[in-house]
């Protein structure tokens, strides 16, 4: 399944602008943003969002019956396998949402359900940090390309995502 891109240089947030789409009628899609002025974590967190890192939203509509605890480990994979194909370092999963590599988070995945015209839907907001990471207290981060060997871009990057997503996503569902 091909997923439309919509790019944005500012947004409050992919998550956000993701969920209007999906109520606009749009079933599935991939949203990129240079900068989100109020972009979240989990529990409401906030994710702090440095321009030049990846800020995207993948969405597209789930059966009603997928167990959201299988689909989040599906994504994870997807995600994880999309940024190791660029770093030797082993990357590794800390639920509820993180991508560690050395135990530093270098990303966090934040998932949203909600249902529309008795359809379910996902959105899996990424924030990963590519060129820059936030200094957070009893919490080591970050960023992919301090672990890489050649600087990769954030075009590479969204393309890594959104073309494992695009060959994954009838697994997913």
């Amino acid at each position: 399944m091909k997923l439309k891109k919509y790019q944005y240089k500012k947004v409050k947030s992919t998550n956000d602008v993701a969920i209007k789409k999906i109520k606009s009628g749009i079933k599935n899609g991939v949203v990129l943003a240079e900068t989100q002025t109020k972009g979240r974590g989990q529990y409401g967190k906030k994710w702090i969002s440095f321009k030049g890192n990846l800020l995207m939203s993948v969405f597209f509509e789930i059966n009603t019956t997928t167990s959201i605890k299988n689909i989040t480990f599906k994504n994870y994979e997807i995600i994880r396998k999309s940024i190791q194909k660029f770093t030797k370092n082993k990357i590794k999963i800390k639920p509820p949402n993180d991508l560690l590599i050395n135990k530093e988070k270098i990303c966090g995945i934040l998932q949203e359900t909600f249902f529309k015209d008795k359809k379910k839907f996902i959105v899996v907001g990424i924030g990963l940090n590519l060129v820059k990471s936030p200094k957070i207290k009893k919490y080591p981060t970050n960023y992919l390309n301090k672990y890489t060997s050649k600087k990769v871009s954030k075009l590479m990057l969204f393309r890594s995502i959104k073309y494992l997503y695009e060959k994954k996503i009838n697994y997913l569902i």
